[in-house]
């Protein structure tokens, strides 16, 4: 494909393992999950969209569940500098191998 037209880039994502110390529990339906990964979303307006997932805390095999991630400025520090990282690791790519 020569140039830009007809290119459609429709997602941009990337997971960020959450530091142990960064960890949280939240609950669905009376059942506990820790929450320990965050999916990072670029929108095509340059924002990021961010949830997280973790799985129940009792264990088994309960689902991978998502849930918002909380207003809190060290979550927002990792979610930035999680997205700063992968645009370098995107911009340095070696192609195909």
């Amino acid at each position: 494909m020569s140039g830009d037209e007809g290119l459609v880039v429709s997602a941009m994502a990337i997971n960020v393992t959450i530091p142990e110390s960064l960890r949280w529990n939240d609950t669905r339906r009376g059942q506990a999950f820790r929450l320990d990964t965050i999916n990072v979303r670029m929108l095509p307006d340059g924002h990021l969209a961010a949830k997280a997932y973790g799985r129940p805390v009792e264990g088994g095999r309960g689902a991978y569940v998502s849930f918002s991630v909380p207003d809190r400025p060290e979550l927002a520090s990792l979610i930035a500098a999680a997205a700063d990282r992968a645009a370098e690791r995107w911009a340095a790519h070696r192609g195909l191998h």
